[in-house]
């Protein structure tokens, strides 16, 4: 059984408790972790302290906001997480986003302004929340992020996701390279298709599910709880010698041709 008691973790994106981020969070926290969620803006405020009294962090948890498409959010984010904890072990990104326009689309009419807006909040927010916490990563730690196999080949209306995760991937490698020296692994996810309210945003999403049903290996698709499953591992000793990589939960779709 993996303890993670006294060990603190920031999560980025829990936006409800069917989120994969939610997911993650739960055994996270399942497993002894303290834990930071943070949120994008004001309104969201109530809604985390609410999921985070529902992983039983009421007290010892926080909820912090923190904007990432904001350098000032971020500093003062981290700034108040290390006044609450000044050693951190985990930092989980669970956060994208492209304008539906770039997603549904025909993808060589994607524009400039939506292309940069789907880099940033969906790849360079990985580099500049890591930045800010591996100087409260002392003890070393593990830092992962989710991405999706659309980064290697093409869905319908993925679009610009799929490019933006292609970033997110190769950010992962050379943040793996930079931070490496201080006991600190980069990893990602790359989960299958699952019925969350960010996914519901792509379109034929029904067909993604169905085609995972037909084709993966084991004829189904993969659940959240899945995916908290291997985040935890990762984010545990287990996984020591582990970083810079894709690890693929999707029920072995992504292993399959016609």
């Amino acid at each position: 059984m993996i303890d993670l008691k006294g060990k603190v973790a920031v999560v980025l994106g829990v936006a409800n408790k069917r989120s994969i981020a939610y997911s993650i969070a739960e055994k996270l926290a399942n497993a002894g972790a303290t834990l930071v969620l943070c949120y994008q803006s004001e309104r969201l405020k109530k809604e985390s302290e609410e999921l985070l009294e529902s992983l039983g962090q009421t007290g010892t948890g926080r909820a912090i906001q923190m904007d990432v498409s904001s350098d000032e959010q971020i500093a003062a984010a981290f700034a108040e997480i290390a006044t609450a904890f000044p050693v951190i072990h985990t930092l989980v990104h669970a956060v994208a986003f492209a304008p539906p326009a770039a997603l549904h689309s025909d993808f060589i009419l994607t524009k400039r302004a939506d292309f940069a807006l789907a880099m940033d909040i969906s790849v360079y927010s990985l580099i500049a929340v890591a930045n800010a916490a591996v100087p409260l990563m002392t003890e070393g730690g593990s830092i992962l992020t989710l991405t999706h196999f659309g980064s290697q080949v093409t869905f319908p209306n993925y679009n610009v996701m799929g490019v933006a995760k292609a970033g997110l991937e190769a950010a992962v490698r050379y943040l793996a390279a930079s931070v490496g020296s201080k006991n600190i692994r980069v990893n990602a996810i790359s989960a299958g298709a699952i019925k969350t309210l960010a996914a519901r945003g792509i379109g034929d999403l029904q067909v993604m599910l169905d085609k995972t049903n037909e084709r993966a290996p084991l004829h189904r698709n993969v659940d959240q709880s899945e995916v908290g499953n291997v985040a935890l591992f990762l984010a545990s000793d287990l996984a020591s010698a582990i970083t810079g990589e894709i690890t693929f939960v999707d029920c072995g779709f992504n292993i399959t041709g016609i």
